[in-house]
């Protein structure tokens, strides 16, 4: 006997698919608002350290920060990764707002999935928002960390977000972006078992 004889079983069906979807949106939402805390955490954080590296250290100083591996040194950066468009900064400000846009529109679309997807994507966006906001109110990024044991440019928090979010895209992109269990659908026209008939 097909499920659509008995009224039992069908809304038996339904109420258990609607309880699972209702589980699955309220778990989406709370871990939509843990990752919109944690991301307003870092970019608080990126902007306290620039804050306090500007109002702390003297333009091109350098204090020690950790012996024989890194210094604090307080540098205006004009144009993107390395200095290069220096003397471009609107253009770092365009492809800095469209980069972030890009990445919140593939979270909203659902290409994002697992805590490692969307984490990669919100290091991706603190970092670009937090470069973003410097390049718009002051016309330059505050990079404040310099190695001492290398000759590597100096970079700041945002940095170390963007870095580390495009290695774990890479990373999720490679190996977990087509790996996401797909939900089993219910068939609505399998007969279950019925009278026998």
């Amino acid at each position: 006997m097909a499920w659509k004889d008995n009224p039992s079983v069908s809304l038996a069906a339904a109420t258990s698919l609607y309880t699972r979807e209702a589980k699955r949106n309220l778990l989406e939402k709370g871990d939509a608002m843990i990752y919109a805390i944690l991301a307003l955490v870092l970019l608080v954080a990126d902007q306290v350290v620039k804050y306090l590296v500007r109002a702390q250290i003297a333009l091109g100083e350098s204090i020690p920060f950790i012996p024989h591996i890194m210094d604090l040194t307080y540098v205006k950066n004009t144009g993107a990764a390395f200095s290069i468009l220096r003397e471009h900064t609107w253009v770092l400000i365009l492809i800095s707002a469209v980069v972030v846009v890009v990445v919140g529109v593939l979270v909203q679309r659902g290409f994002f999935r697992g805590r490692l997807g969307l984490t990669a994507a919100m290091l991706v966006m603190c970092g670009g928002v937090g470069n973003l906001i410097d390049r718009v109110a002051m016309g330059y990024v505050t990079d404040m960390f310099q190695t001492t044991f290398m000759n590597f440019a100096v970079f700041n928090v945002a940095d170390c977000y963007i870095t580390v979010g495009v290695v774990l895209l890479f990373v999720y992109v490679l190996f977990f972006s087509e790996s996401t269990p797909k939900e089993v659908e219910p068939h609505a026209d399998r007969d279950l078992p019925g009278d026998g008939t």
